[in-house]
């Protein structure tokens, strides 16, 4: 096997400690460090940020807890597009493979990438959005393609860690392990601060004498903000936005499946430690944040940097240089992350039938080198394209929106996913289920109940963002046919062929 150009099977090489780092590294990103600003802007009070993050909290573990069984119950390359075939039809899974191959996994990968080179242009300036190899040049009034510093950085990112992974999973698995233990570390550091030595008794008193009085919002509608019960409830569920992407890709150690060891046992294991672990850093972080900062100061942190805020508070001079290399820490380890993780589904696509060819191919160090390299091509190409607003000059970037629209949609595929373990415990009743849902049916339910509400409310609040993603959704449909009626020749014309041998 091992000389073999094209081997057939995927190598086991993932134990429990490397399935963790997965989880763990691909939701730790930099939102955590900024999200909190715009989420307290939203909701405008210290106690309902808090159960806020909570509530993204809840939804996250309920998730990976039902996430767990299917994983030990398919525990194959694919993941959610594996789930969704299996539990509906082929043509669900497509339409999240799709979206996950178009946006959701290589809009990330370029969203998080220009993230590492915003905050390497901290402690190197050369390095900016605004800095040109190619200046902008528009294709259209409202877009426009660029090479910037920062753009080239980006890239450079994408390339090395995409052909790190093409070398072999024991590549990807070191470099996932080392980051992560080392953004972790960063995290960790980061609240102990927050906790101790940047603790503020002046700020403590404002935000937790009284924890749920309103402090300024902004208008989430015409007459609506969280100053009011019904404006509140609108607040939480909106500000789920950036909580969700900030704690998104948990599940994304389902996708390398093929390549876990003992995968019945140590995929629900590490979904649900990994995941119970994120989410109790997040709520101390913003715990740290209250500790050292009054809610106004969160509220209008520069440019939404509340982790440089804190750290400032004890370190003035290098507080922002250290928080933005303690990032880039944490953005490396997310894009190498996502890279590994997002083309296990392409490979399994491509097995299908419904994807690129080539991308079923092993190669020699039994990875997918052909689906890493169209994941990351495709990746580079989304860090290019810039928006560009005519009344105000400036620019920003075609992959933030996409991204925008798409959150929505992806919510509904989780949706989906889950309602697929009360399907599949209908339809397969018999089939082997290693592990079981905790609480069934009422953890499953609960993410059901919670995760719909905050979609409803997206839809009657954020229509601009949500209503996007199902049109991108909906572009996969003919496509997915396409593909089918395509096998369906091939398949065809070889039965004819047959006899002829």
């Amino acid at each position: 096997m091992a000389n073999d150009p094209h081997p057939s099977e995927f190598r086991r090489g993932l134990g429990l400690f490397d399935s963790v780092m997965i989880v763990t590294g691909v939701m730790i990103g930099s939102g955590i460090f900024i999200v909190s600003a715009e989420m307290s802007r939203q909701i405008g009070s210290a106690g309902w940020l808090l159960a806020a993050w909570a509530l993204t909290g809840i939804l996250t573990i309920c998730g990976a807890l039902s996430y767990g069984e299917l994983a030990a119950m398919m525990p194959q390359a694919g993941g959610m597009y594996v789930y969704l075939r299996e539990a509906f039809s082929p043509l669900w899974g497509f339409l999240y493979g799709w979206t996950l191959s178009t946006v959701i996994q290589t809009g990330t990968i370029a969203a998080v990438a220009v993230a590492f080179a915003r905050f390497t242009g901290v402690l190197f300036p050369a390095i900016s959005e605004s800095r040109y190899f190619i200046a902008p040049i528009h294709i259209s009034t409202h877009y426009a393609v660029s090479l910037s510093t920062a753009q080239a950085l980006a890239i450079a990112v994408i390339a090395a860690l995409m052909l790190t992974n093409i070398r072999g999973l024991e590549y990807g698995r070191l470099v996932q392990n080392v980051f992560t233990v080392a953004k972790i570390g960063a995290l960790l550091a980061l609240i102990v601060l927050g906790l101790t030595v940047c603790a503020n008794s002046a700020a403590i008193h404002a935000n937790f004498i009284h924890p749920f009085a309103a402090h300024a919002t902004v208008s989430l509608a015409a007459g609506l903000s969280a100053a009011t019960a019904a404006g509140l409830f609108v607040a939480v569920c909106v500000s789920q936005t950036g909580s969700l992407f900030s704690a998104d890709s948990w599940h994304d150690i389902t996708f390398v499946a093929g390549e876990v060891r003992n995968p019945r046992r140590n995929l629900p294991l590490a979904l649900v430690i990994g995941a119970s672990t994120v989410i109790a850093l997040y709520l101390l972080a913003n715990v740290a944040y209250l500790c050292t900062l009054p809610l106004p100061q969160i509220q209008h942190a520069t440019d939404d940097r509340v982790a440089t805020a804190v750290v400032r508070a004890v370190f003035p001079r290098f507080g922002a240089g250290l928080m933005a290399a303690a990032i880039m820490v944490s953005t490396m380890g997310t894009v190498n992350a996502l890279t590994l993780a997002g083309a296990r589904a392409s490979f399994a696509m491509a097995n299908d039938g419904v994807f690129f060819p080539a991308a079923k191919r092993l190669n020699r160090a039994r990875v997918p080198g052909w689906a890493l390299l169209l994941q990351g091509c495709w990746s580079i190409v989304l860090v290019v394209p810039r928006t560009f607003d005519p009344a105000t000059g400036a620019y920003g970037n075609l992959y933030s929106n996409l991204l925008d629209y798409v959150i929505s949609s992806a919510l509904v595929f989780y949706i989906l996913t889950i309602a697929g373990v009360f399907r599949l415990r209908k339809t397969r009743p018999h089939a082997e289920r290693p592990y079981r849902i905790w609480g069934f049916p009422f953890v499953p339910a609960l993410y059901l109940l919670g995760a719909s509400v905050v979609l409803v409310v997206l839809f009657l609040f954020r229509p601009q963002t949500t209503w996007p993603g199902f049109v991108i959704i909906a572009l996969g449909v003919p496509v997915y046919f396409a593909l089918r009626a395509q096998a369906n020749a091939k398949r065809a014309a070889a039965a004819l062929a047959e006899p002829e041998s």
